[in-house]
Order: structure tokens, then sequence, then C-alpha cells
């Protein structure tokens, strides 16, 4: 194995008392990310260790590049009561104003948001660190009026992204099974139609269910091109699944479980997410119109089916998408070979030839945590993977010299409890350190008695 041992920081206490994980999970595209030389990291945690175990509120910590002292303060003006895994934190930062922005507690619930005042990211060392920095809890993203309210009443997974100089906020409404997935732009310049000088426009609905929901694995925005890549989850109707004050669906497994997952899809956009081209360049929608093609990529729209893959084969929802240098797409994800569940990579290189390749070194995946992926500043490929089985932790790195086609175990340790890791990304391309937001356990052993801390991990690649 060849990557160094990891420096770790501790950032807090993890609430084990709850049965959902939640810091750490998949669908948080950026729960640590950097920017300006700076570090930002979201996380939920109880008010102090010696204190109440509940509830819980949402941490934002911050420290200086490469080995600043965290900070960081609470918002303890919002607690967080509901035991569920999809109700995690999510960050954005805007390059073009510096604002950073928090998407919270979500699961078919109205928008729940907050951002800070202009700049804070772009002068940090000027600005204290503490919660007077933020806008009070929003039920409505700003720059949009109570007309928008009802697209904005039924939301899970809210997903920032990068974009230029703009921020992009992606979302889901609808149900597990049934829904579809919305995108808007945050912009530091006034259009038309806001009356203040930043906030957002709704572009519209970029990803359409019809008897199913797509999830997304990751929307990333590099060489001037959005990427997007997910599968499909068909409905299975259910007594009461019509009824507006039901939440079964709410449950962590149902009839509309992971079962009914097939297809790994993909499409592109050039112009920050109006209008979406298949592989091979063909228009499958455009949202500044009207009619089918103006509601968004639907299911049957031709040539988005990068792998056909039937229900029933493992695959996960939500699990990893990274982007390379050269514009490749890599997706991680699951599928039976042979009768036996094997973790796989997705690669669709820059001339749009798509493979696939089971990966060695790990065991198999069916129903467990999901992985992550980076691409360093060398382009190489890394897979940060927990064990379904132990609490281990591996990392296997695909060389771009390689093709992504070979996989080397370049750390393996003990320690993590089940969580799905996530990356700084952002950090990569800034210092080449791979910066790995988890969960870890120092008791000896991961009993109900341990204590286990959200941690990250900083290799030096």
């Amino acid at each position: 194995m060849t990557l160094p041992e990891p420096s770790v920081s501790v950032l807090g206490l993890d609430p084990t008392h709850r049965n959902c994980v939640l810091n750490g999970n998949a669908f948080q595209q950026d729960a640590i990310q950097s920017y300006n030389g700076w570090q930002y990291a979201c996380f939920y945690s109880q008010l102090s260790a010696d204190g109440a175990k509940e509830p819980l509120y949402i941490h934002l910590s911050r420290r200086k590049l490469p080995k600043g002292k965290w900070e960081t303060f609470v918002f303890d003006d919002y607690p967080q009561t509901t035991d569920d895994g999809h109700n995690t934190v999510q960050l954005g930062i805007c390059p073009g104003d510096g604002t950073i922005h928090l998407s919270y507690d979500h699961h078919c619930d109205i928008i729940r948001y907050r951002h800070s005042h202009p700049g804070v990211a772009q002068t940090p060392a000027s600005h204290p660190w503490t919660k007077s920095l933020f806008t009070a809890h929003l039920s409505r993203l700003p720059g949009l009026g109570a007309e928008q309210d009802t697209l904005f009443s039924y939301i899970t997974y809210p997903r920032f992204v990068p974009l230029d100089s703009s921020l992009l906020f992606t979302w889901r409404t609808g149900k597990a099974g049934l829904g579809d997935d919305h995108i808007a732009v945050y912009s530091s310049s006034p259009s038309a139609s806001q009356s203040t000088a930043y906030g957002y426009k709704v572009l519209g609905t970029n990803l359409k269910g019809v008897q199913n929901n797509p999830y997304i694995h990751g929307l990333d925005h590099r060489r001037g091109r959005l990427h997007a890549t997910w599968v499909y989850r068909e409905f299975v109707h259910y007594t009461g699944w019509d009824d507006p004050l039901d939440v079964q669906h709410k449950q962590q497994a149902g009839p509309n479980s992971g079962a009914n997952n097939r297809d790994i899809c993909y499409a592109y956009s050039d112009d920050g997410g109006l209008v979406w081209r298949n592989g091979a360049g063909v228009v499958v929608a455009d949202l500044s119109k009207t009619g089918d093609e103006g509601e968004g990529v639907r299911p049957d729209a031709p040539g988005i089916v990068a792998f056909e893959i039937p229900k029933g084969s493992g695959l996960a929802n939500q699990e990893a998408q990274a982007v390379d240098g050269m514009g490749g797409v890599h997706v991680l994800n699951r599928d039976c070979v042979g009768g036996e569940q094997r973790w796989k990579h997705y690669y669709r290189a820059p001339n749009g030839t798509w493979t696939q390749h089971a990966l060695p070194h790990v065991n198999g995946v069916y129903g467990g945590k999901r992985g992550r992926l980076a691409v360093s500043k060398d382009d190489d490929l890394y897979l940060i993977l927990p064990d379904p089985t132990a609490p281990t932790l591996t990392i296997l790195k695909a060389p771009k010299e390689s093709g992504y086609s070979e996989y080397e175990l370049v750390w393996r340790e003990d320690g993590f409890p089940p969580t799905e890791p996530l990356v700084d990304t952002t950090r990569l391309q800034y210092d080449n350190v791979l910066s790995v937001f988890t969960r870890s356990s120092y008791g000896s052993d991961l009993d109900s008695h341990a204590q286990v801390d959200v941690v990250v991990l900083d290799f030096k690649l």
C-alpha cells in the first residue's frame, strides 16, 4: 500500500444514539469543500459533549489550509429532531460573491435554507467565524417569490454545484419511485425578475420521472460542461400512495426500495443546465421550451442509457460520480457478476466510449454503504470504499496511465463504523490533498459504548 498515513482532525461528536446516520451519506455532494485557500465542513451534533443528546444542531467549521486549526460555531436557532438519514446538511459556495449556502433537514419537506453575507468566503480572515455572518433560517430561496412556494414545498436531496461565478441548486420533488429533479441557479448579478442584487432563478425540471424517479449519482461541472449520471427507480403502487398525508414513503425500506433501481443513464449540458444532450450530442431536453422537451430529460429519451441493468441486480441509487480533467466521466455502482455482488467502475472516455470493470480488493456490497470517487490533480482516480461487513475503510487507485482499468490497493484501515465517505473534490485541485469526511471510532470496538467522532482524514497524494 502506497498512501502515507493521513493526518486526522476531529470536527465533533457524532450522534450515535440515533438509528440513522446523519453525518456521511452519499447524496451529500459537498459536506466538505474548499475555496480560496480555506476549507469548510458541516455536520450535526449535540450542543456540547457533556450535554443532552437531543436535539441536534448544525455545526459549521472552517480552517485555513493546509494545516490551520478548525473553528466551529453552532446554529442553535434550529433544532433537528427527525431520526431520518435523508435529513442531512449540504454546503455550497458561490464563487461570484463569496456567499456560503446551507440546505438541511429535508425528506419531502418545505425548503430549509440559509446563506452568509457576500464576501465571507472571498476574504475569510476578515470575518470572525460566528453565526451572525448568516441569515436566519429561511423557508424561501432569495430572489424567489410566493409563486414558487409549491415547487419548494416537498424537497428531498438538495445539492449545490459551483458553476463558473454562479451556484446551481438542485432538488427532488415527489417521493421514492415517483418524482422529478429540478434545477435553479444562484447569481450575484441581478436579473430583470429579481429585486435584490443576488438571488435564484428557477431553470426548470432537468430530469423528469414517469411512474419512476431519477436518482442522480452526482452533478459535476468541468471544462465548461455539466455532467449528470443517474439510475431510475420504478414505482410500486401501495395502499395510501396517493394520500397527501401518507408518510409510508419516508421509511428507510419498503415497496419502493432500491430493489426497483434500473439502468445507468447519462446526459450533459454545455449551458449550465438549460439544454441537455445524450452521449451522442443529441438534444433530449430544452428547459427554455414548452411541451415535452421543456419538461426535462424523460425516461424514454433516446440515447440516455449507458448500461442496461435490470431491476433486482443490486444497483444502488446515488452512489458516486466524478469527472476527470480530460472530461472523462466516472461512475461507481454495483451489479451482480456471476451470481456475486460486486462493486463496479463505469467509465465514459472523452471519445464517448463506455467501459466497466468489477473492482478487486473489496467485498460484495449488496445493500451496503456506498462509496466515493475523487480525481487527483494528476488525473488519477481514487475510490474510497466502506466495507459492508467490517468497520474498515479502503482506498483504491486507478491510474490515468492505465486508462483507469487497473486498480491498486493503496490504503486500508479499521476503526470506521458504517459510513458513506465524502471528499473535498475542490481541495484536490488546489493542493492535491485527499480530504475524506467520515466517522471514526477510537474505542476498542464498535459497541454502544464506543465514542464515534466526525473526522477529516488528509492524505497527501
